[in-house]
């Protein structure tokens, strides 16, 4: 008797997975080893480090392979026709990107879809980290002007998210491993192990890491770096020459160099989302360019960066070893570091917008190095400062580590990343005070800003957030506990222990007042500092110590924004007003709610893909009992339910 063949859902892709018996073989075996968990995750860490670590390597010899044919052979044929044909170097590399995009369509999200992939039900396929390396070896060795580091880091986010895939860990495991894995890739791709670390916990854990998963995320970055290290040698990327604090006054100058590296950052970030919505044909008198067909746009691309790179070629690629002469303190002209600054800013912008695929860090590192440049040169030319500030090289690297913070919204990341890439820690407080008001600035004139290269709108939409499509009615709490504000500290305590609620509304006759939580009423305790101070503070009102300064939500926005505030200010609770005058306290947002929500959501989504699958016929030959209820009758009862 033939046995019917199981429906498949539509957004599978059976090719492109791996086969089912292997995973199950692993996990027999890794059970019948019986690892304690902490055991089992270190090892993983060891194979993420392993595995991003030999991907980088990888990935650098393409990139210099790519290097080589295209400014090597290539040039070297076409040469004889005269000086023009450098052009045709970056157009060649754009007109090969196009035909891998016309070909493959898709060649991966970003890593701050990733982050969104952990938390879905989508899954990376296992050509995804082999597209990114060979697009972005493409890009980079003919020149596109982005950096190598952003692949390097999906490297290792690929990596580790196809080990969670194979293993089948749970979805905290899996963002723990996507953690692990983008550290590494950092790791290896600067060589910067700690920096890798830091960037890990500050980007992708952000401030939902535990102490426990540090040793995770240093095992995986350390085992990468050591292995580029064998590969690739430990000498620091950039080289310094002497620095010294010649005088106090420098201080506040490094200030002002942060003052416009945050500037700079800002400007840098709205060039490349501007650049993007203009091939997407969102700005109003560029739109012709989403006319284009898709894959033409590196070609676009290619030939302006070509013809641009006629006059300076120094934008081309990477460009580390501009840096490297700027750090070196060779004698560029004014003019000509402040038209690098310019146009590096505006080809990095177009290369990531048309199409080409590689990071913003190091481009970030290049126009951080030409502001400080050029800052230290035009304070040159003031004749009191002359003898009292360091040389040009000292205010180039704090420019490169200023820049990249306010790019990235890394301070941490930067600051360590710059002392791996130098080995230098003589400039440690002008760093760090530049740095800061940096990132201050940054987050204060534009809090929400986010650099991902999102595949264009003509590839396949990656996998949206549930919580990107709900809203607030859908998450909150109707049922609160609300409580007067003249209800006693004693009272109130003993009412939420008797409820075991973890906080309550305070409310009066005109509305809501505060919330008050088990934590405000412990602080309040711990600072009285007598038994009579207590026996009064017990019986104060809880209008006196609840938290009146709330930051609300409102039924009908997104949870989304609702969510975002609350991680922003470290908040586990939200009172949901009404849009009514005087506002009236409808429920309240948790942590909990959120997450309850998503996951209705995500199952209610789940049995919709099953049940726009058709039904499988009955083979003729397979006499099969009918069962007392089907699955797709069970599937509809269950979607009924859910839906209330």
């Amino acid at each position: 008797m033939q046995s019917l063949p199981s429906p498949i859902p539509r957004s599978a892709k059976p090719a492109a997975e791996l086969p089912a018996e292997r995973p199950q073989r692993l996990n027999t075996l890794l059970s019948q080893l019986q690892p304690t968990p902490g055991t089992w995750v270190l090892l993983l860490a060891l194979l993420i480090g392993v595995g991003a670590g030999v991907g980088v390597l990888l990935f650098r010899a393409l990139i210099q392979i790519v290097h080589h044919l295209m400014f090597g052979e290539v040039s070297s044929y076409f040469s004889a026709w005269g000086h023009w044909t450098l052009a045709l170097i970056p157009l060649l590399g754009g007109m090969a990107i196009g035909l891998l995009r016309w070909w493959i369509k898709d060649f991966g999200p970003g890593l701050t879809t990733l982050i969104e992939v952990v938390q879905g039900s989508r899954e990376v396929l296992l050509l995804n980290p082999v597209t990114k390396m060979v697009t972005a070896s493409i890009s980079l060795g003919s020149g596109a002007a982005l950096g190598p580091e952003g692949p390097s880091v999906e490297i290792g986010a690929y990596f580790s998210l196809l080990l969670g895939q194979v293993l089948r860990v749970s979805q905290e495991r899996r963002r723990l491993l996507l953690s692990a894995g983008a550290a590494a890739g950092l790791a290896a791709g600067f060589n910067a192990p700690i920096a890798g670390v830091f960037f890990a916990l500050e980007v992708i854990l952000g401030s939902t890491f535990a102490a426990s998963t540090a040793s995770v995320v240093l095992l995986a970055a350390v085992v990468a770096a050591w292995i580029v290290q064998i590969g690739l040698g430990s000498q620091p990327a950039f080289a310094l020459p002497a620095y010294e604090v010649r005088s106090l006054l420098e201080l506040p100058l490094y200030l002002g160099l942060g003052l416009l590296a945050s500037l700079v950052s800002l400007l840098y970030v709205q060039a490349l989302g501007f650049s993007q919505r203009a091939f997407q044909g969102k700005v109003a008198r560029l739109s012709w360019l989403a006319q284009i067909p898709l894959p033409l746009h590196p070609v676009l691309g290619g030939l302006c960066l070509g013809l641009v790179a006629l006059k300076l070629p120094q934008i081309l690629g990477v460009g580390y070893e501009t840096v490297e002469a700027l750090l070196q303190d060779v004698q560029f002209p004014l003019s000509l570091v402040i038209l690098l600054l310019v146009v590096k800013l505006i080809m990095t912008a177009l290369s990531f917008g048309s199409g080409f695929v590689g990071g913003v860090f190091a481009p970030a590192l290049f126009l951080g190095a030409s502001l400080g440049s050029v800052y230290s040169k035009l304070l040159g030319l003031v004749p009191l400062l002359h003898d009292s500030i360091a040389s040009p090289p000292a205010y180039a690297m704090v420019g490169m580590a200023a820049v990249l913070a306010g790019s990235v919204r890394a301070p941490l990341t930067a600051i360590l990343l710059l002392f791996e890439l130098t080995h230098d820690y003589r400039i440690v407080l002008p760093l760090m005070a530049a740095v800061g008001l940096s990132i201050w600035l940054v987050e204060y004139l534009h809090p929400q800003v986010v650099i991902d290269n999102s595949p264009p709108p003509e590839m396949p939409e990656p996998e949206v957030p549930l919580t990107a499509t709900l809203t607030v009615a859908e998450a909150m709490q109707s049922e609160t506990l609300k409580l007067t504000g003249s209800l006693s500290l004693l009272e109130a305590s003993q009412t939420l222990l008797g409820q075991r609620m973890h906080s309550a509304l305070v409310i009066d006759g005109t509305g809501l007042l505060g919330i008050v939580t088990l934590q405000d009423m412990n602080r309040a305790l711990l600072h009285a500092k007598s038994e009579p101070e207590v026996r009064a503070l017990l019986h104060q009102p809880i209008q006196t110590i609840c938290t009146t300064k709330l930051v609300s939500a409102y039924p009908d926005e997104l949870l989304s924004e609702a969510s975002r505030r609350m991680t922003t200010r470290g908040l586990q609770q939200l009172p949901v007003l009404s849009r009514d005058q005087p506002p009236q306290v409808i429920g309240l947002l948790t942590p909990e709610g959120i997450t309850l929500a998503d996951g209705i959501a995500r199952t209610r989504e789940m049995l919709h893909r099953h049940l726009e699958q058709p039904e499988v016929p009955e083979p003729a030959v397979a006499q099969i009992p009918p069962p007392q209820i089907s699955i797709l009758e069970a599937v509809k009862q269950s979607n009924e339910l859910l839906s209330g």
